[in-house]
């Protein structure tokens, strides 16, 4: 017994940690579970069920994410989304983003990457493609993504505040470009540059490329956020490199 200004508390003895840990642990397991089979059926979801509830529905989906989380005995911190680390996320995402605009304006610039912006599904009047730009990525892509693969997954697989960065940093990144299966399927024929690259393969291999790609895209993302230290660092730098090449891509299709 520890004695305390009169009082006598128990002292925490090794078995009571040993017991606080392995529960943390299971929650962390739950809440890992639960936001796995959470993502699958969104996917299907705003994917192939209900696309025109894309934006309401990935914005609840982000909710209901942080809340297991939450649950799970994560901190706002261990997620990405502390206040300590906030204006060195934004410093940072602002320099990321910057750059991702220079090396569109280069790429924009040169006949041999120019083409890779060519897409038709931008084809279509200016406020629509600015409801994509400025809403539609940034709401109902940029934050339930980012939420997800670069702040909830990779602290749930860490476990704790000292867990290995790779670990779920490869987790989920793997997992970032399994999402993107669905939304893959038929890129080769809006696509010109990828339609003239893999339009001989088959699905399941234009599926292979697209999950590696995004696998690696996501684990720059994660490089990003580590960078950084918040989440507004690759959701910057997300919704510059998404929003940014749509408006190109309108201004290709549509243009004289």
């Amino acid at each position: 017994m520890a004695h305390y200004g009169g009082v006598l508390l128990p002292t925490p003895t090794p078995s009571t940690d040993l017991e606080a840990a392995r529960s943390a642990s299971l929650r962390r397991r739950l809440g890992l579970a639960c936001v796995i089979v959470i993502l699958v059926a969104s996917n299907v979801v705003s994917n192939r069920m209900w696309p025109a509830a894309y934006v309401p529905w990935n914005l609840g989906v982000a909710a209901v994410l942080l809340l297991t989380a939450r649950r799970a005995g994560l901190s706002w911190e261990q997620i990405g989304l502390g206040r300590g680390r906030l204006r060195s996320g934004v410093w940072t995402g602002a320099l990321v983003a910057g750059s991702v605009l220079v090396l569109y304006a280069v790429a924009l610039a040169l006949p041999a990457t120019r083409e890779a912006f060519l897409d038709r599904r931008a084809a279509g009047p200016l406020s629509a493609v600015l409801v994509a730009a400025l809403i539609r990525i940034p709401l109902g892509t940029v934050v339930l993504e980012e939420v997800a693969f670069r702040g909830v997954l990779p602290a749930l697989v860490n476990g704790h505040p000292g867990g290995r960065f790779w670990r779920g940093a490869l987790v989920s990144s793997v997992l970032f470009g399994l999402w993107h299966i669905l939304p893959s399927i038929g890129i080769t024929a809006s696509n010109a540059a990828v339609g003239a690259a893999l339009g001989g393969w088959g699905v399941a291999a234009r599926c292979s490329v697209a999950v590696a790609a995004m696998t690696a895209a996501g684990l720059v993302m994660m490089l990003w956020r580590r960078w950084g230290g918040h989440l507004a660092t690759p959701a910057m730098t997300h919704m510059a490199t998404n929003s940014a090449g749509v408006l190109i891509a309108w201004w290709l299709v549509s243009g004289p």
